[in-house]
């Protein structure tokens, strides 16, 4: 086991995790990923998509941390296919209101 620090995409303050040492981090967001799975920071996370931390800036006794809630999201595939966790480009916002 390792502990691994994120930074909170709110405030900035750092959060730590302990757990295994691999490789399957794909981002930090601060909403859900639709059809991803998470567990909280002291659930069994390997089994999830994802985890929901709390920003507490617990890696840092000098800050504070926001309490806000963000998200690891973890490598996801299906039919051996990496899953993205981006919107289909069909599906973008738009926001050129003059046309």
């Amino acid at each position: 086991m390792v502990e691994v620090t994120y930074y909170c995409p709110y405030c900035g303050a750092l959060t730590s995790l302990e757990r295994d040492a691999y490789m399957a981090d794909k981002c930090v967001t601060r909403e859900p990923l639709k059809g991803w799975s998470y567990e909280s920071t002291t659930g069994e996370y390997e089994d999830a998509d994802g985890v929901e931390f709390v920003c507490l800036g617990d890696a840092d006794p000098e800050q504070d941390g926001c309490g806000r809630t963000f998200y690891l999201n973890f490598v996801k595939f299906a039919d051996g296919e990496e899953v993205s966790h981006r919107m289909p480009d069909i599906d973008r916002p738009r926001f050129d209101f003059n046309v």
